[in-house]
């Protein structure tokens, strides 16, 4: 399928999200929001991909070049005068959802954020299993310096990760981080030089990929839920989990290859 704000690369064991409206800094519009759904949806029914990145593009103008991951939701767009109150519920409804199903994906996904991330684009970057930051690009949240609110699920994800207070600082103050910040905070998973930021996302999606799906998933679904449960809760919710893993193909195989010491061929099944 053709995009027009997005790029869909399929490389299995990964696929690439790639955000493509560089004249616009990627700013989400609804379209964007449609197409990332639409490549969410087609690689969740590929088998051979284990986990998807997601990553920004670059503007080649006058022979200068600038990255891009995602400046926020496009504010042209959102200053028309033919965008009624409904419509501008939808479109939150539609960011809302989208970043829904990048968090609840049941793949790993790497956000490598190549450039400035605003708003909306934070928002999703922080959605992903793990970020990735080039060292020259930058987070913030804008939004109150504009008069209006984060979202994207910014005030459940942002104090599981780095505290109530650090998260309030970067809300309320809309504070830009670098990508050494976001590692320190505890935000990012890593801060490279751009030039490597395409082989470490791959390499993380690579070692991913030798790894059992149905157990990530499992994981993933069970570290995401764990802030709200009780221990007690938790306990039962795992062994549920590793009973399901235990009656795979996958878990048959790993103490296959455990016993004969090579590395195991897990399927997915």
């Amino acid at each position: 399928m053709s995009f027009e704000t997005i790029e869909l690369i399929t490389e299995p064991p990964w696929a690439t999200i790639r955000l493509n409206r560089p004249d616009r800094m990627n700013a989400v519009i609804e379209g964007m929001y449609l197409e990332i759904q639409t490549a969410l949806a087609e690689v969740r029914d590929d088998p051979r991909i284990r986990s998807v990145i997601v990553t920004g593009s670059v503007l080649r103008r006058d022979g200068i070049e600038k990255q891009a991951f995602c400046a926020g939701a496009d504010l042209k767009a959102h200053s028309s005068a033919g965008r009624g109150p409904e419509q501008r519920r939808q479109y939150v409804l539609l960011a809302h959802e989208t970043v829904r199903q990048i968090y609840e994906f049941p793949r790993p996904v790497i956000a490598a954020v190549n450039g400035p991330a605003r708003g909306a684009g934070t928002e999703m970057a922080l959605a992903c299993d793990f970020l990735l930051m080039a060292e020259d690009a930058t987070l913030a949240l804008p939004e109150i310096g504009l008069g209006t609110f984060v979202g994207g699920g910014v005030t459940y994800i942002l104090p599981r990760q780095i505290g109530l207070t650090k998260a309030k600082e970067l809300i309320y103050t809309g504070k830009v981080l670098d990508g050494r910040a976001t590692v320190e905070l505890g935000l990012a998973l890593a801060c490279v030089p751009l030039s490597r930021l395409r082989e470490e996302s791959q390499k993380l999606a690579r070692d991913l990929a030798n790894k059992a799906p149905i157990s990530i998933a499992m994981a993933k679904r069970h570290l995401q839920r764990a802030p709200d449960l009780n221990f007690v809760t938790a306990l039962q919710r795992e062994a549920e989990a590793i009973l399901t893993c235990m009656n795979t193909a996958d878990w048959r195989e790993g103490l296959r290859a455990f016993g004969e010491k090579r590395r195991p061929r897990f399927t997915g099944k």
